[in-house]
């Protein structure tokens, strides 16, 4: 069986280049130097994420790339509430381009919904405009 995965929107990021640059600052404040991002719910199928899954970003409204889910960390905010920090493994892999309506938090996203990686030879491409991509995939072309 395929791992589970998440989805979540990447707030405030224009493309994936700004989110790998925030995420690079971000990461240089953690202890292991992974990405993480801080969230309030704890995921309840948590052992199928870590079996494989990944953590979807969706970016100005379209699914753009993933990344490995390594673990989870359990964070206590300075309001004493526990919180769920989603550990990533620094290696953003682009995806096909799917349109995504907004959300807020992060939903499980099963593997047959996931979009495909874009092949190894395109991972480098420059990215199309986002009201572009959000065309193309709209069409099926992305």
């Amino acid at each position: 069986m395929a791992a589970l995965h998440l989805i979540k929107l990447s707030v405030g990021s224009k493309n994936v280049e700004s989110m790998a640059d925030w995420q690079a600052l971000r990461r240089a404040q953690t202890e292991d130097g992974l990405p993480r991002h801080v969230t309030r719910m704890w995921p309840r199928r948590a052992d199928e994420v870590l079996d494989g899954g990944s953590l979807y970003w969706v970016i100005q409204g379209l699914v753009q790339c993933r990344q490995r889910i390594v673990r989870f960390d359990e964070v206590i905010g300075q309001d004493g509430i526990r919180r769920c920090a989603i550990v990533l493994d620094p290696e953003i892999v682009r995806t096909t381009s799917a349109r995504k309506r907004p959300f807020q938090g992060w939903r499980y996203l099963q593997p047959s919904d996931a979009p495909p990686d874009l092949p190894a030879s395109r991972q480098e491409d420059d990215a199309l405009p986002a009201d572009l991509s959000a065309a193309l995939a709209d069409i099926g072309v992305l």
